[in-house]
């Protein structure tokens, strides 16, 4: 006898519950343990093993983690592969904290595998080396097109989910996308607000990407910065919708962000790495009208094979278009780099009227005019605006020129379901009045203009210094126009370009004096032992500006 229409519906229903119930069931089998040098071994369950074996997550083997920093610390060659896998790690770790330790939240398993999944995925989308593509290659190749590898990553997960048919349902694919995001907003409003802190944290800065990216970069650079992640997770609880913390952890989570602070001084923003990084970029400028590469950005079967492997495949080419690329690649084989021939720590206030007057374009200016003044007939015709590059690097402690700790939110044993901000008495009073500074570094792609370049660099400091003085000292804020002309206020009395670069430092130092450490005279040039006897890839035959700048 047939069964009633209502009764095979219950059934048809029941067998649907019961498949998914085998599904998230299977979700959270252990299938293997990763070792890994941070985090010992790594349990690495069912679902979360369908989302590693993917040749987009396995991609990132070859995305170094410090971008050209290999070339200056050769431990430093970890991936952002090894790194998701440790981003992973803490997610579940501290979900689960949360989960077990306050079962009134309702955290659902389904909600801790999100997580860890976002986690894992949170750099899919980053280029190669790192920060390289998304924050110097990109915004210059195509200029008023913003892409951050946030974007990339939230595309090749839509194309790892699709290619590989995992399952998980549209809502906890666009819920991982807006962890990854660190963005509520971009899905279901019924999902949970406080496990937002966790992967991409917008609130203050402290997210297990962070706890992780600290401890393995200083270890890979020999230089290991320990953090007790156990006991960071478990002193973790949420209140009033946020993940707080014991307020005996203040002192901890303030060193991390001073911690921060200290990598991107350190290891970061290093000399060597910053010059290969401009070489990179230039050579992979000059490659794009042959290779076409920012059009991978937007088509994840292309954006697949993107890897740090394209300067091989530039220097393997013998396509004539790629020259330019393979000679800029070839300097960097050969250590002949560009040439960083100042630096300068900006105070916060000041970074503004700093980018608008120190540019590239302007030393050059600045260059030929002293060369022009001292030699009417030397006009440099070979130095051009771009053969001077002036890079300036923020460095925080996470949240701009803000303390981080400002934001979040503590308890004590005694008030478990209360918070508050911890006060500056509470944890520290040894701290800066500003939590921000800008590093500005000069440099000069042709060596034998070092002196020169410096030069011209500090003229532009000297017009500066004298508009401060003439201020009385006050700060100058980016609405004072940029300097086009020498200033109608007189100028400090101006060194010729004999002893421009070998002026004795100022007695009272300004945010605009020069870098007494690094003065060089103006006929400056470097010598490097690489160099001795060896013909060089690129022309360096003699010009008569080169053999006056030898005598």
């Amino acid at each position: 006898m047939p069964q009633p229409l209502e009764s095979a519906a219950c059934d048809d229903s029941d067998n649907i519950a019961k498949s998914i119930q085998s599904i998230e069931g299977k979700r959270r089998v252990l299938v293997r343990s990763i070792k890994d040098p941070i985090h010992d071994y790594i349990p690495v369950y069912t679902l979360l093993s369908r989302f590693i074996d993917t040749r987009q997550l396995q991609r990132l083997r070859d995305v170094k983690q410090l971008g050209t920093s290999s070339f200056v610390w050769p431990g430093a060659s970890h991936s952002r592969f090894e790194h998701s896998l440790g981003v992973a790690c803490l997610s579940r770790l501290l979900a689960s904290h949360l989960q077990r330790n306050q079962p009134d939240l309702g955290i659902t398993d389904r909600d801790v595998d999100c997580v860890e999944v976002a986690g894992l995925c949170h750099d899919l989308g980053h280029g190669p080396w790192s920060h390289v593509w998304d924050g110097m290659f990109m915004p210059r190749a195509m200029p008023g097109k913003k892409w951050r590898h946030e974007e990339g990553s939230e595309l090749m997960l839509d194309f790892m989910v699709s290619e590989y048919e995992i399952p998980i349902s549209e809502r906890d694919q666009r819920f991982i996308k807006a962890l990854i995001a660190g963005e509520p907003s971009k899905c279901s409003p019924d999902e949970k607000k406080f496990l937002f802190d966790i992967v991409a944290n917008k609130r203050n800065g402290l997210d297990v990407d962070k706890f992780d990216y600290i401890q393995r970069d200083s270890q890979m650079i020999g230089e290991p910065i320990r953090i007790d992640s156990n006991r960071i997770v478990n002193s973790a609880r949420v209140i009033d919708e946020q993940i707080c913390y014991d307020i005996k952890d203040a002192n901890q989570l303030y060193e991390i962000c001073a911690t921060r602070f200290k990598l991107h001084k350190m290891i970061y923003n290093h000399k060597a790495a910053k010059a290969i990084e401009y070489m990179i970029v230039d050579a992979l400028l000059a490659a794009e009208s042959h290779l076409h590469i920012t059009e991978c950005v937007f088509d994840p079967n292309k954006f697949i094979h993107l890897n740090d492997h394209l300067l091989g495949r530039i220097e393997s080419s013998s396509a004539p278009e790629l020259e330019r690329s393979r000679s800029i690649v070839r300097r960097i084989r050969d250590r002949d780099l560009y040439k960083r021939v100042d630096w300068k720590v900006i105070e916060w206030p000041f970074r503004r009227l700093f980018k608008e007057n120190v540019t590239g374009k302007k030393i050059v200016e600045e260059v030929k005019r002293l060369a022009t003044r001292d030699s009417p007939s030397e006009t440099l015709p070979d130095l051009e605006d771009d053969d001077v590059i002036v890079d300036f690097s923020t460095m925080h402690y996470g949240m701009g020129e803000e303390n981080p700790l400002k934001y979040v939110k503590f308890y004590s044993k005694r008030t478990p379901t209360s918070c508050r901000n911890a006060e500056k008495g509470d944890y520290s009073t040894l701290q800066p009045d500003c939590f921000a500074e800008v590093l500005l570094q000069v440099y000069t792609k042709k060596p034998e203009y070092w002196g020169r370049v410096q030069a011209g660099y500090r003229e532009i400091l000297d017009s500066l210094n004298t508009i401060f003085s003439s201020n009385g000292g006050v700060a100058i804020d980016a609405i004072t126009p940029p300097i086009t002309e020498p200033p109608s206020t007189p100028r400090a009395p101006t060194a010729s370009l004999e002893n421009k670069g070998s002026a004795n430092a100022r007695t009272s130092a300004t945010p605009f004096s020069n870098n007494s450490f690094t003065t060089v005279p103006p006929g400056y040039m470097p010598s490097s032992p690489t160099r001795n006897g060896r013909k060089r890839s690129r022309n360096r035959s003699e010009s008569p500006t080169r053999k006056r700048l030898r005598r």
